[in-house]
């Protein structure tokens, strides 16, 4: 499978040109799902609650505390009840991960090279509106992925397409005319289901696992190096009419 739908215009004859990248947040601008991990050992234990290995996270990473926390308690939840359990695990992942943040390998010359070629970016995470503005802070890249959709803003959460087409919305270019990136099973789902091509990143969830939903991505790979030097080559290629990107 290429990297470029056959639906897309050839760029200069050297492939076909997306026209908006979409990123997820949590495990994909930076590996940090091991500190969330953490984090739900803490409030498990301090609830008192079975602790889930790997394909419970399979089912639940990338998805909304709304959807994740009726699981782990087994049963439906008010909503004061969702609101105060979301405040205190991600208060909980706010403190374990304070100053430990990274940015993942070659996200920094993927942004460059985006905004050469002039593709606009946004953010399509299940985040709650405090972390979205924490880890931004944290990378230093609050000011520069300024396009964010939460999970939380649409009608259904990930494995569902809303916050991928609300995303393509925002930059006001077709899904299909998009490049989604994702590293959870259920956040591939969603970008595939949008109708966008899915760079799956191996940060958490090997190729076969990141399959798991029902929705393959086109590529995986480790980081933004690997995506730059494998099926996104076509951004280090010069422009027309210039010397070099």
């Amino acid at each position: 499978m290429g990297l470029y739908p056959p639906e897309l215009p050839k760029e200069d004859g050297q492939g076909m040109q997306f026209r908006g990248v979409v990123f997820d947040l949590d495990g994909t601008l930076l590996d940090n799902m091991a500190l969330h991990a953490e984090a739900f050992g803490i409030f498990v234990k301090r609830h008192e609650l079975a602790e889930f290995g790997d394909d419970m996270r399979a089912r639940l990473d990338g998805k909304r505390n709304r959807d994740i926390f009726p699981v782990l308690f087994g049963r439906p939840l008010p909503e004061e009840d969702l609101r105060r359990f979301s405040a205190e695990k991600e208060g909980l992942y706010r403190e374990l991960s304070r100053g430990r943040l990274v940015a993942l390998a070659g996200l920094d010359r993927l942004l460059e090279r985006l905004h050469a070629r002039g593709i606009p970016v946004a953010i399509a995470t299940s985040a709650p509106p405090e972390n979205v503005r924490y880890t931004l802070a944290e990378l230093r890249l609050d000011t520069r992925l300024d396009r964010v959709v939460r999970a939380d803003e649409v009608p259904r959460g990930k494995p569902h397409p809303d916050v991928f087409l609300a995303a393509a919305r925002l930059l006001g270019v077709p899904p299909a005319e998009c490049l989604a990136f994702e590293d959870a099973p259920s956040g591939v789902a969603a970008a595939k289901a949008a109708g966008m091509t899915c760079v799956g990143v191996t940060t958490s969830f090997d190729a076969s696992a990141l399959a798991s939903a029902g929705a393959r991505p086109d590529f995986t790979v480790a980081d933004f190096d690997g995506f730059l030097a494998g099926p996104g080559a076509w951004l280090r290629e010069p422009q027309a009419g210039s010397s070099s990107t």
